[in-house]
């Protein structure tokens, strides 16, 4: 079962949520899911801080 992050109601659902223009995944596990939001901002922090 694959896992997201509705960005509309700031929570995680499963597979049969919300459309996936709204969400973020598919993650491997609930979790992983739960940590969208913080993920992302590390890799943009790594992105901004990247001088290439």
């Amino acid at each position: 079962m694959s896992w997201y992050f509705c960005l509309e109601h700031q929570k995680v659902e499963p597979e049969d949520g919300c459309p996936n223009s709204e969400r973020m995944g598919p993650y491997h596990s609930e979790g992983e899911a739960a940590m969208a939001l913080e993920h992302a901002a590390e890799r943009n922090a790594e992105f901004d801080s990247d001088e290439d």
